[in-house]
């Protein structure tokens, strides 16, 4: 599983796009489904996109975790803020994928500032939201998005109290 903070721009996508071609990764990600139109549909369907209804309450968590346990190769990409707006604490759901499928977690920063593309090493998610969050978030704190005002300010607001 590969996260993507801060999620502050549609540039994320574009820059995202480039790396996946660079590195002939194959990779998933959820977008929401008004994007998925003709002809853009078609694009984003080859490029890895898998449309999501955000207002139906499916649980995409275990259908993710059955996706990446039954499959050869199965690399879901996910911006935990959930949105270009900000926010204050991040999802969690990326976290409960990463879990239940026991797949480590690599980093991804978009330096916009430095025009870097930045792969920290992969964390293996150890059950203590907390903790994990924190070694995460360090990583994210010094790479600011295109829009740093937007960016998440940490990956919870209050410790305990997550948004899944």
């Amino acid at each position: 599983m590969i996260i993507v903070a801060h999620h502050t721009s549609n540039w994320d996508f574009v820059v995202g796009v480039a790396v996946k071609l660079i590195t002939r990764i194959r990779v998933r990600f959820f977008a929401k489904h008004s994007l998925f139109f003709w002809p853009l549909g078609v694009l984003m369907r080859r490029l890895g996109g898998i449309p999501i209804e955000r207002d139906k309450s499916i649980n995409r968590v275990d259908q993710a975790i059955d996706k990446m346990k039954n499959s050869d190769h199965f690399v879901l990409v996910i911006a935990p803020e959930g949105t270009r707006s900000k926010v204050q604490r991040w999802k969690t759901g990326f976290y409960h994928i990463a879990r239940g499928a026991n797949a480590p977690v690599v980093p991804i920063s978009f330096d916009f500032r430095d025009k870097k593309v930045i792969i920290g090493i992969p964390m293996t998610m150890e059950g203590n939201i907390p903790e994990d969050f924190h070694k995460m978030h360090d990583f994210f704190l010094t790479h600011p998005g295109k829009h740093p005002e937007r960016g998440c300010n940490g990956p919870f607001e209050t410790p305990g109290i997550y948004r899944s």
